[in-house]
């Protein structure tokens, strides 16, 4: 999958990665401003993102990107090259590297040692409320949007509070179906935390079933997943659900 790009120019008029550092890890910005004729089948904007640090398989494959949209656009009866579509095929190929950046992440890089020996009450829970997030659901890559909810109760270790939200945005960040998405939530946290218990409830609108299909709007999904104590305990389910104001 493709990294993120943007270029932007620093302040003495050369172009630099977002961090300055030229990794392979880096957004790449370009101004919208700066992006008239910009494609990555221009060679020379080819060779600068593969100095930066984009190996040649990324940008190879944001080429492929921009000719499938080109693609769709013909086939639909559109002119590509009008002015209001002749940046479109970039624009999306740019999209699609945010909105499906959780491909090139994983958990160890996310968490990144965030994790940490803290007295906490024997049975109390952490609660992380309201994480908003968006997916593209995997049947029709279309957008579904809402809250995760995740609690978890501590063995030994807790995770730095920034960290659930970025693996939320991690799975998230991916062709999704809602049900997977909150196993993996939950999976991850058991896994790198080994808590007592973890407890996800994901709610989502989908927008494959209101602007297509059945077309019904304002429909939410709501889906959970219970590991360790909150699979037995109903006492700790029913806080949970009372903290978060379900």
């Amino acid at each position: 999958m493709a990294l993120p790009i943007e270029v932007v120019k620093s302040g003495n008029g050369h172009r630099t990665n977002g961090n300055g550092n030229g990794n392979g890890h880096a957004h790449l910005h370009i101004h919208e401003s700066e992006a008239a004729h910009v494609h990555t089948h221009d060679p020379e904007l080819k060779h600068e993102l593969i100095v930066k640090g984009l190996n040649t398989t990324v940008v190879d494959n944001l080429e492929k990107i921009e000719d499938a949209v080109r693609t769709i656009l013909e086939e639909v009866g559109e002119d590509p090259d009008r002015d209001g579509l002749v940046k479109t095929p970039y624009r999306v190929a740019k999209m699609y590297g945010e909105l499906l950046e959780g491909y090139t992440q994983d958990a160890e890089e996310v968490i990144n040692g965030a994790m940490f020996d803290v007295d906490y009450g024997e049975g109390e829970m952490v609660v992380v409320a309201d994480i908003e997030y968006n997916s593209l659901c995997e049947h029709h890559m279309l957008p579904f949007v809402g809250k995760a909810h995740v609690a978890y109760i501590p063995r030994n270790k807790v995770v730095g509070l920034s960290k659930i939200p970025r693996l939320v945005d991690m799975f998230a960040h991916r062709l999704q179906v809602q049900e997977r998405l909150t196993n993996e939530i939950a999976d991850v946290l058991e896994e790198y935390l080994d808590p007592v218990g973890v407890i996800v409830m994901i709610e989502g609108q989908h927008m494959c079933g209101s602007l297509r299909g059945v077309k019904k709007h304002g429909v939410n999904m709501v889906t959970t997943a219970k590991r360790g104590e909150f699979r037995t305990n109903r006492d700790l389910r029913d806080e949970f659900f009372k903290l978060i104001g379900k």
